[in-house]
């Protein structure tokens, strides 16, 4: 999309934004019908068609509005207008946006620009389509450019390969992908299949391949900066690319919704894409760890005691408790090869994290007071929100086994998204910094571009905003 910082004489093609209360200061300069349509609420679109051509008033709400809430307003105006809009050069009249406000603005018109499978087909991805806009200088507006195409190719592709059925997304397929993403963009690629992970002892993960007809792949991605003493931030995301729930099977009801439990890779995908088009001064190691939690005679069984990674026992007493495993030899293998400022990990991982919080924001569990108030405020910001839970030590209890070290979960009808973070918090080396982000409820719901449930791109948001505002 095209910025450009100037104003022609003609415009057949206008959008004119307004709050509530520019609205009521500038209504008595237009035709007096209007504000029976209009009145500058937020989400409210008029549409005034006129012989010279089109102008759209988008409203915005109350001027107190946040920034995220200018993002929201231009993608449900990019998704709902599609079929209406021309790709011409377009005149943006709102003198009272700040800049952030603007480069909100040209991010939520791209982000809405989605639907799957993804093509750049929406007029704003048209050569013709230019946003002229004179409030900024162009230096300003290229790097607002920049920013909003590089956010929409990260946050797209999480989308997309949120939303492929499973038949497309086979371990093969997704390696392949990330293998061109990774020369495309010069990150450092590892994975180890089956016999390599089996060397290395990486237990937990393997047991829940191992029931699969295809081979493991135990994903690394570096990005890397030029920058001298940069920080370091180790992320790992869960990437089961379909998950039955193994022998302790899931019900029929919604099963096709497993899809989405590879929500945590690809909103770490989405954020390597971000970072190495923007070439951000840190430096990320991304662990994937791939593969699908399958049934055959191979499977783990319920009761199985398997060894993770940093040489701890684990009774598995319910095969369906997979995601936790899989990032227990994430987050041991991260900790214990590579030195890292900071630890997160995101998965799709607990029914519990949705019944407590539903759509509106997700779990979150860390053991760093300053890592913890930076990801509430990054949340709330970016409005992909975070609610703190406990760590404390008397839920270790529920995890403790006969036959083992631990066990995979407790067998108490409460607090499982409560005992997949103590669970997890055995494996992360004594980290300092660490953060695990339950997002079982926000990574996969009711989107304006699609009738059913779909992928909703949260996470790529926060942490890309966490990693390039952290000084």
């Amino acid at each position: 999309m095209k910025l450009i910082n100037k104003k022609n004489k003609n415009y057949t093609q206008v959008f004119h934004l307004f709050t509530e209360e520019e609205w009521t200061k500038a209504s008595k300069n237009f035709n007096k019908n209007i504000p029976t349509f209009f009145t500058g609420k937020k989400h409210e679109v008029f549409i005034n068609a006129h012989e010279e051509g089109i102008t759209y008033f988008i409203g915005l709400g109350k001027s107190t509005l946040q920034n995220f809430e200018v993002q929201q307003v231009a993608l449900k105006f990019s998704q709902t207008q599609k079929e209406k809009l021309q790709a011409v050069p377009t005149l943006v009249f709102a003198d009272f946006l700040n800049e952030k406000q603007f480069e909100e603005f040209v991010k939520g018109l791209l982000i809405g620009t989605y639907n799957y499978p993804f093509e750049k087909n929406h007029p704003f991805w048209n050569a013709k389509f230019e946003l002229h806009f004179e409030n900024l200088s162009q230096k300003k507006l290229d790097i607002i450019g920049e920013k909003a195409e590089a956010l929409s190719n990260g946050q797209l592709t999480c989308q997309d390969w949120m939303n492929k059925p499973a038949n497309l997304k086979k371990v093969d397929i997704f390696s392949s992908y990330l293998k061109n993403i990774a020369k495309k963009y010069e990150l450092k690629y590892t994975a180890f299949n089956r016999k390599k992970c089996e060397e290395l002892g990486l237990g937990a993960y393997l047991a829940v391949n191992q029931a699969s007809a295809h081979d493991a792949a135990f994903t690394i991605l570096e990005y890397k900066t030029t920058v001298k003493n940069a920080k370091t931030f180790g992320l790992v995301g869960k990437c089961v690319l379909f998950d039955t729930g193994g022998i302790s099977l899931k019900p029929f009801a919604n099963m096709h919704y497993m899809k989405s439990d590879m929500g945590g890779a690809t909103a770490v995908l989405g954020t390597l894409i971000y970072a190495a088009e923007m070439k951000l001064p840190v430096n990320i190691v991304a662990i994937l760890p791939i593969t699908d939690n399958a049934i055959s005679e191979k499977a783990l069984l319920p009761s199985d005691v398997i060894t993770a990674y940093n040489g701890k026992t684990i009774e598995v007493l319910d095969t369906d408790a997979e995601g936790r495993l899989i990032l227990a030899d994430g987050l041991s293998y991260l900790a214990k090869n590579y030195k890292t400022d900071f630890l997160i990990d995101l998965a799709t991982l607990t029914g519990s994290s949705v019944r407590m919080f539903g759509d509106t924001c997700a779990a979150m569990f860390s053991n760093d007071e300053d890592l913890k108030n930076l990801l509430i405020k990054t949340g709330d910001k970016t409005n992909q929100r975070l609610w703190n839970l406990p760590l404390w030590d008397i839920w270790k209890e529920d995890i403790q086994s006969d036959v083992a070290d631990l066990k995979n979960m407790s067998l108490k009808p409460v607090g499982d998204c409560i005992i997949a973070a103590k669970f997890l918090e055995q494996f992360i080396e004594d980290h300092p910094k660490w953060a695990h982000l339950d997002i079982a409820g926000v990574a996969f719901g009711n989107v304006g571009y699609a009738k059913e449930k779909a992928g909703t791109g949260y996470g790529v948001q926060l942490l890309i905003d966490l990693i390039e505002n952290y000084h």
